[in-house]
């Protein structure tokens, strides 16, 4: 390798385009989407039609076909991501595109090139949250957003898997500008979009009935979330407070308040407890905080490093905080002491865009403006504190029996 050259890892990729958004595509779930059965109704009618007997159990259906041939459990080292960037409205050349990547756990790396790619025109991906059920994601454009949805393969093989335009039509986020922030709740059952303009909404899904409409939430929504069982939503905005609203009474039921000098960039509910993570930067201090999201009180805070935070991200299980930095380092924290479980260092040369932990919490991916998506496979300090304790009796052993010679 040639001297000063920065080397690259076989779980770090660059696609070509600056990369925006992105997030893991839940293989499981989809399966046993409506859409899933409806491709496996019709391989079984052309299965039959064909005078062929199709290979199921007693009382088989569409749906048992589609369960056992689940792509993740009968993959569940190759995941897949979906990721979103482009060069944006002019001509820089740079194409717009989503793309899906596929990371192969057993050697920890990705795709070189992308196993599916989805051009967008003149529309740059922005913004993405996928819909726990597995029924497609959402992305949003410079003035509205869309649906996208699986086109499914017979093989059931994860690298088979497409993406195309869904025919269903987001009308209240028509011609609505660009939403910064998006998110489904837990169960799938409702959206939430913050728009550049401050105008903040919540949905039923997939009614897009409104829940929630806020023309004056922030002077500029940045960042939503559900709390794990929908009943709240917390917002923060360019400026001014991070808000929790009451989704069953249509209001704000509190602003969490700020000290001197902090700065709220990003919040989060835990999945698994009735804890509401942010982060702020404090002065020129990064620091997150953990709130209680039954009394709205802070719990504890620490300090986590002085570059400025631009990404940040909560795992399913809730044992682990993820964040960016503009200098492209990434870090993993314990949730339960924020110490620093593991870092990576320029991570990626650019400012991270993304990062968010798979569903099984067993990595993470995080994003730049240089085109690059990396993932950090999340290790278990357990077992290495298990094996480190392991060889230290084993070298203990053989001193003593050394001296006893």
């Amino acid at each position: 390798m040639a001297k000063g050259r920065r080397e690259v890892p076989p779980c770090s990729m660059t696609y070509g385009l600056p990369l925006y958004c992105a997030a893991w595509v839940p293989l499981d779930r989809i399966s046993s989407s409506p859409d899933a059965v409806a491709t496996a109704e019709e391989a079984l009618e052309k299965t039959e039609d064909e005078g062929n007997t199709p290979v199921t159990t007693e009382g088989d259906g569409a749906a048992d076909v589609v369960a056992n041939s689940a792509l993740s459990p009968a993959h569940g080292n190759k995941l897949l991501l979906a990721l979103g960037g482009g060069g944006g409205e002019g001509h820089s050349g740079v194409p717009n595109a989503i793309l899906l990547s596929l990371f192969d756990f057993e050697s920890r790396s990705l795709s070189d090139n992308p196993v599916h790619r989805v051009g967008t025109g003149g529309e740059l991906p922005y913004r993405m949250t996928m819909h726990p059920g597995g029924d497609g994601f959402i992305c949003s454009f410079l003035k509205s957003c869309r649906c996208f949805e699986w086109d499914i393969p017979n093989s059931m093989e994860p690298s088979k898997l497409a993406i195309k335009s869904s025919g269903y039509i987001l009308q209240p986020l028509e011609d609505a500008g660009l939403q910064l922030a998006l998110a489904f709740s837990s169960d799938g059952t409702a959206l939430a979009a913050g728009g550049e303009d401050g105008h903040l909404r919540v949905f039923k899904w997939p009614s897009m009935d409104i829940i929630l409409n806020q023309t004056d939430a922030h002077s500029t929504v940045k960042y939503v979330d559900f709390s794990s069982d929908g009943k709240f939503l917390v917002s923060i905005g360019g400026s001014g407070p991070c808000r929790v609203w009451d989704l069953e009474s249509s209001t704000a039921v509190t602003n969490l308040q700020v000290e001197e000098g902090e700065k709220f960039c990003f919040c989060r509910f835990s999945e698994s407890s009735d804890i509401l993570y942010v982060i702020a930067m404090h002065d020129d201090v990064g620091k997150v905080i953990s709130w209680s999201s039954s009394s709205w009180k802070r719990i504890s805070s620490k300090k986590i490093g002085h570059d400025p935070i631009s990404a940040f991200s909560v795992s399913y299980d809730g044992k682990f905080l993820a964040i960016g930095t503009v200098e492209g380092d990434i870090a993993i924290i314990n949730s339960s002491d924020f110490k620093v479980q593991m870092s990576v260092k320029k991570a990626h040369i650019g400012p991270v865009t993304a990062v968010e932990f798979s569903q099984a919490s067993r990595a993470l991916v995080s994003t730049s403006f240089d085109s690059t998506a990396r993932v950090t496979v999340i290790e278990d300090t357990k077992n290495n504190g298990s094996s480190l304790l392991l060889a230290f009796l084993v070298i203990l052993l053989a001193i003593l029996v050394y001296f006893m010679k």
